[in-house]
């Protein structure tokens, strides 16, 4: 069975890691999507509101499952027996970056990434300009699922932020 995994912090989950995890999902067997544990960066949702949140999203993909990890992603794939990272690559200056822990990945325990050219339309996409919008009252609902949506102005509206999208 041909694993992979497609990580991310997720926080929250938009359609352009959508866009990944779907293709990924055509390409192997499973796709695991794994939700980055990072104690030291504040986010809008814990873990376990990301795995929930990201499950419910990718239900009509039979062969995703969700998980969670911290420390390092080639541990992760050992130990879940994958073979394999899919990346986003949003634009040039992504991939410096992530070329070097392919590398790194590659040389530690041998495992490949795999680097998937975001459809156009999501190429600006990411978490952190999600939350900025709509802390602000700006309009995401074409940039994230309409459950997620629905989360996230909940969240701001918790935390006494505008969300007033």
């Amino acid at each position: 069975m041909k694993r992979a995994v497609c990580p991310g912090s997720f926080d929250p989950i938009t359609y352009g890691h959508l866009d990944v995890i779907e293709r990924a999902s055509g390409l192997f067997d499973e796709v695991i999507v794994a939700v980055l544990v990072n104690r030291t960066k504040a986010s809008l949702f814990n873990v376990a509101e990301r795995i929930e949140m990201i499950t419910e999203v990718t239900a009509k993909y039979k062969n995703v499952k969700v998980d969670s990890w911290s420390g390092l992603l080639v541990d992760f794939c050992s130990e879940h027996k994958v073979s394999a990272i899919v990346k986003g690559l949003r634009a040039v200056s992504d991939f410096d970056y992530e070329l070097q822990m392919a590398q790194m990945n590659l040389q530690l325990k041998e495992v490949d990434t795999l680097f998937m050219a975001t459809t156009p339309a999501y190429s600006f996409l990411s978490s952190s300009l999600v939350k900025e919008i709509a802390t602000y009252g700006g309009d995401v609902s074409a940039l994230i699922p309409p459950k997620v949506l629905t989360l996230v102005k909940a969240r701001l509206l918790e935390n006494g932020e505008h969300g007033r999208n």
